[in-house]
């Protein structure tokens, strides 16, 4: 019998590795790219609305408003794929082996960085502000041995948080230290 080959999940995944969770940043992240995809769709209709006051003896039609439209959702969607790209793009992986940490910048940029689950120390979360409280986001803190891991605008951080945690028991190297493994420490003797 041969054995069938499962699919990878990812870009370098490797062979013996099983995804445990993904997730991406909230929404939010977009909000510039939206701001400017509305500006662009309501400056296309200005044409449209200032005419009247303008040429008020030229008669607009339907089609100038169907055409003035179209060029407003096509310039606002050059404006804001950016935004979109970003934040599609830029994901985070754990599996049973490794936290890999996908960011896309701009569209021919992108970084990779991945450490492996017994580096971790500690997963931690923050949610500060109006803002952050009634969307929902905030900041998940990954602290390992080789430094720390700030994920800013994570869509719901503490249970992303206590998802990490829950991995990291279950397939991270996590040892307690005894007091009786520790040895006793020999001090030197005092006369006095």
């Amino acid at each position: 019998m041969t054995k069938v080959k499962e699919k990878k999940q990812f870009k370098g995944q490797y062979d013996d590795e099983e995804v445990l969770l993904v997730f991406r940043k909230h929404p939010v992240v977009m909000r510039k790219g939206l701001i400017f995809f509305a500006l662009a769709f309501t400056l296309s209709l200005m044409p449209i609305i200032v005419q009247p006051y303008i040429a008020p003896d030229f008669l607009l039609e339907f089609w100038h408003l169907g055409v003035s439209m179209f060029a407003g959702l096509l310039l606002g969607t050059i404006v804001a794929f950016p935004s979109w790209i970003y934040w599609y793009f830029s994901l985070y992986i754990m599996t049973n082996q490794r936290f890999v940490q996908i960011t896309q910048k701009g569209f021919f940029h992108r970084s990779v960085s991945d450490i492996g689950i017994n580096h971790v120390q500690s997963v931690n979360f923050q949610v500060a502000g109006i803002q952050e409280t009634l969307l929902g986001f905030g900041s998940v803190l990954i602290q390992t041995y080789l430094g720390d891991i700030m994920i800013r605008d994570v869509h719901h951080p503490e249970k992303t948080s206590n998802d990490i945690f829950a991995i990291l028991r279950e397939y991270g190297d996590v040892t307690s230290v005894n007091r009786e493994d520790v040895g006793q420490i020999q001090r030197p003797n005092n006369r006095e």
